[in-house]
């Protein structure tokens, strides 16, 4: 699949090549994508087919062997690891599979954690509700989670409610880039469908860009494209052709 490359995209992928054995064939190699404000994009695949390598190169925690990714314009192959980390933690918002939530921390806590490592971040949060702490609790009630439990550690939550959290964090400071990976897959089918609609309402609403990743091809419909990514040809020897 390939984009439109203009000076509005907010991600833009050139000639992407990427592989941990240098002697076999890439397991990703992507010739052309690109992301606007506001777009969603569906990426799906079987295991093993890079989904993961690719949200880690997306990100700047890896480096492809060949091409270019350009993140509002900053090339993230030219930049060093820290420039990458802040670039990441100030433009980017992660929904995490498992969520990733620091258990022993409140729910407010978990959610304001962007703010506390981007003062970018926090200073968006600010210019949309005067204090990070007021933000917090309008991406919490929005995403249809009780006030009360503001206060509760995040190990006291149900799976659904730990989902909620998750997003929260991740939208806070309105970042331009949403990355979610499997964030569905521990739900039932009409958790499920809740949580995508209020996903994608809150992502139009920041103008945030929407990067998806599941294996389930039946929640394409809900993206404005799809991107499938095909596991590595193996050759007859048990290599990679």
């Amino acid at each position: 699949m390939s984009g439109s490359k203009t000076a509005a995209s907010l991600l833009q992928v050139e000639s992407l090549r990427f592989g941990w054995n240098a002697r076999s064939a890439p397991l990703l190699d992507i010739e052309a994508l690109s992301l606007t404000a506001g777009e969603s994009l569906f990426v799906c695949g079987p295991s093993g087919c890079g989904k993961s390598s690719l949200l880690g190169l997306l990100g700047g925690v890896h480096l492809p062997q060949q091409g270019r990714i350009r993140l509002l314009g900053r090339d993230l192959v030219s930049l060093g690891r820290q420039q990458r980390d802040r670039l990441r933690g100030d433009h980017i918002g992660f929904i995490f599979q498992q969520f990733n939530l620091i258990p022993y921390l409140s729910v407010e806590e978990n959610v304001l954690l962007p703010c506390r490592f981007s003062a970018r971040r926090a200073e968006r949060a600010r210019q949309l509700d005067a204090d990070p702490r007021r933000s917090a609790q309008r991406l919490l009630e929005r995403l249809g989670l009780d006030p009360a439990l503001a206060r509760r550690r995040a190990m006291e939550l149900s799976v659904g409610q730990q989902q909620r959290v998750a997003a929260a964090r991740a939208l806070i400071g309105s970042p331009e880039l949403l990355i979610a990976d499997e964030p569905t897959s521990a739900l039932d089918g009409d958790s499920q469908q809740a949580f995508l609609e209020l996903l994608a309402e809150e992502s139009r609403w920041a103008r945030s860009a929407l990067l998806f990743v599941s294996h389930d091809r039946a929640l394409a419909s809900r993206f404005d494209r799809c991107l499938e990514l095909q596991p590595p040809v193996r050759s007859a020897q048990g290599g990679r052709s």
